[in-house]
């Protein structure tokens, strides 16, 4: 490709949010191939195959991007002039134009303009036609919501949807945001009443334990549906749909229709059963697809009686279904994968496009996914409700993608680049990158839609957590795309537009008072931190990361308000890292924790080093410190391992101790008692 192909490539890839030039974890620039370039164009809709295709191409996306009156999504920030960019055609400016305001809650408003009157933003000529950007001035003090702008024009309509946000996410009130609480992955606990894993029960469990020792956070991975028979995919983040439960989490004990359904009464009770129960509870392995298939026998029996006859809780799933007609699509979903016995992507073309019949699926089926997810939402409001009476309750996880076989993708294809799949670009521990395998998220398809699926989502998280974790919050800003057919090392980052996931963040973080904490972990640009900060996100503060071999100085100061902690779900387990660090480092480690006071001898074991870590964490400004729970029995084995698969059990392993040990292990009650002295006291680092 020649050079003046190149140039116009890389502009025609600017106009689709393409990056084309990204600096790399040494710092050195690496510039997109051409061929990368093409390919993600194509997976973004444009049409261009090679050279010859890219003039065209270019003045299509131009003339494409003026035709567009208004953008889809404009936001409007609380005390801000906000404004609107009208594209007209030289001769549309003359005259007024009506424009009227649908809020989301109250009467509409309406008002006319004279484009003449606006202020230039740019023009350009296309097609021999002039076109003029113009700034139209939005009513100040709207409340906070989605409102849909209307502007009417002789010829057409330009419509917008207007996110009026707070300029920053829900806070706790001053003074009251010295948190801490634990995590586990809930499948990883266990108790003597769990099944296979550990269920909401034992989630409920733990929280109030933790709340007797001073704690007021709960944390866990993703608890979001899965495929756990065929296709089977059991990793918490490659989830089914961000919009529903996974019922392997549900107590059976717990549900309403067990004490009138002898058929499910006689299967727990008998010895059979029993004896399947016990042995999936004693495997050092979650075995998920035995797990579920035993849970289901038992809520496939709740269904059947729950559907027989007309009960009062039969007439309450139905008012249920009504107000929640994706919950019922969602089922049908599934009992199609059952009826086809394949994936939607093989499925005949009207099943791939969404139109599923009767006939399509399996009623049997369609009803147990209904009647589970309507005993899930029950479930998990109980918890939440109660988990929030007495501080934020839940820290839930947003994962970033979604399973590229599952529901959300079948049902909100727009809203998705199924070209292409998500992943990270080479660093020093992944030299050939990564590739996580999901589709990403289509920028322009979420705007056309006015990002209702996104909203969904994140709403089914908020409702129940306190806290919520937004897995890699750099995808808010750009998200390295890998092209079906390339390798990870060559994909591309495209771009987000972030302030219009910010607003929404926001917004919706005020309604469901909740504390939003962003992911932002690995080569992240200061620039995101900047927009996190501005908007009111708390940052992550691990450890590890923050270590550098300065003396004294070792360890970089907490930042106020951020979530501390001494790992994640995708690290060693600190007793691992202090074993495996070299010499030098645990030295210094040791030597600064041993100047600030909190070591007695600058050569402490693990054990000391852990309990001075934690002072370390609690005393500072965090916001939020949370504990692996793990780490308090100095557990080596790690939840996941990146870049690994089957061959490691990854998402499988229970913990060593179960919830029936906590108290009789006085060297984790005597951490954690500590731990709250030092959240409520507080000291400068």
């Amino acid at each position: 490709m020649d050079n003046g192909s190149l140039r116009s490539l890389q502009q025609l890839a600017g106009l689709y949010g393409i990056t084309t030039t990204y600096r790399d974890y040494t710092g050195q620039i690496r510039q997109a191939s051409p061929h990368a370039l093409l390919a993600t164009l194509g997976v973004l809709g444009a049409s261009v195959a090679g050279a010859a295709d890219i003039p065209d191409a270019l003045h299509h996306r131009k003339f494409e991007l003026w035709q567009r009156l208004c953008e889809p999504v404009t936001v409007c920030r609380e005390g801000e002039n906000s404004t609107l960019e009208l594209r007209l055609k030289a001769h549309r400016c003359a005259g007024r134009l009506l424009c009227r305001l649908e809020l989301e809650e109250g009467e509409p408003m309406e008002w006319s303009f004279e484009p003449a009157h606006l202020p230039v933003v740019k023009t350009e000529k296309v097609d021999g036609v002039n076109y003029i950007a113009r700034r139209l001035p939005l009513p100040a003090g709207l409340p906070p919501g989605y409102h849909r702008l209307s502007i009417q024009f002789s010829d057409g309509i330009c419509e917008t949807t207007i996110i009026s946000a707070p300029n920053r996410a829900y806070a706790l009130p001053a003074g009251a945001n010295r948190l801490w609480g634990v995590f586990v992955p809930l499948y990883a606990l266990r108790s003597k009443e769990s099944w296979a894993a550990g269920d909401v029960t034992d989630l409920e469990t733990l929280h109030n334990w933790v709340r007797s020792l001073g704690g007021v956070l709960t944390g866990t991975l993703p608890l979001l549906a899965a495929f756990l028979d065929e296709p089977f995919d059991p990793s918490p983040y490659a989830p089914v749909s961000r919009m529903f439960w996974n019922e392997f989490y549900l107590d059976v004990t717990r549900i309403p229709e067990l004490a009138s359904c002898p058929p499910a009464q006689e299967l727990l009770n008998s010895p059979v059963f029993q004896a399947e129960i016990e042995a999936l509870g004693k495997a050092p392995l979650v075995d998920y697809r035995r797990g579920m298939a035993v849970k289901r026998r038992a809520l496939e029996l709740l269904t059947q009686c729950c559907f027989t006859g007309e009960s009062a809780r039969l007439a309450e799933l139905r008012r249920w279904a009504a107000l929640n007609p994706q919950a019922q699509d969602y089922a049908r979903f599934r009992a199609a994968i059952i009826r086809q016995r394949s994936v939607w992507t093989q499925w005949p073309e009207r099943l791939r496009s969404g139109d599923l019949k009767q006939g399509d699926f399996d009623p049997e089926a369609e009803r147990y996914h209904l009647y589970v997810q309507w005993i899930a939402h029950q479930q998990f409001r109980e918890l939440a409700l109660r988990a929030r009476k007495h501080g934020p309750g839940l820290y839930l996880d947003f994962p970033l993608g979604v399973h590229g076989s599952g529901y959300d993708v079948w049902r909100e294809r727009n809203a998705f680049a199924t070209g292409a799949t998500c992943g990270a670009p080479p660093d020093r521990l992944n030299t050939g990158g990564q590739n996580w395998g999901f589709p990403p998220l289509h920028p322009d398809g979420l705007r056309q839609q006015a990002y209702r699926y996104f909203i969904a989502g994140l709403r089914h998280h908020l409702r129940h957590a306190g806290v919520l974790r937004l897995d890699h919050v750099m995808g808010m800003h750009r998200l390295f795309w890998i092209p079906a057919g390339l390798p990870a090392g060559e994909g591309v980052y495209v771009r987000y537009p972030a302030e219009e996931f910010y607003a929404i963040l926001t917004l919706e973080s005020r309604r469901h008072r909740t504390l939003l904490v962003g992911e932002d972990l690995g080569t992240v640009p200061e620039s995101v931190r900047t927009a996190m900060s501005k908007n009111g996100l708390s940052r992550m503060y691990v450890l590890p990361f923050e270590f550098q071999p300065v003396p004294r100085r070792s360890l970089r100061p907490v930042p106020a308000g951020s979530l501390a902690c001494l790992n994640t779900h995708d690290m060693p387990t600190f007793t691992t890292f202090w074993r495996q660090s070299e010499p030098a480092t645990r030295a210094a480690l040791a030597r600064f924790l041993y100047h600030r006071g909190l070591l007695r001898t600058p050569k402490g074991n693990v054990q000391a080093v852990l309990k001075a870590c934690y002072k370390y964490l609690a005393a500072g400004q965090a916001g939020i410190v949370l504990i692996n729970l793990e780490d308090l029995w100095l557990e080596m084995a790690p939840q996941n391992i990146p870049g690994t698969g089957l061959e490691k059990p990854n998402w499988r392993r229970k913990a060593r101790r179960g919830l029936d040990d906590l108290n009789r292990m006085p060297g984790v009650l005597e951490m954690l008692k500590m731990i709250n002295k030092y959240r409520k006291k507080g000291t400068k680092q």
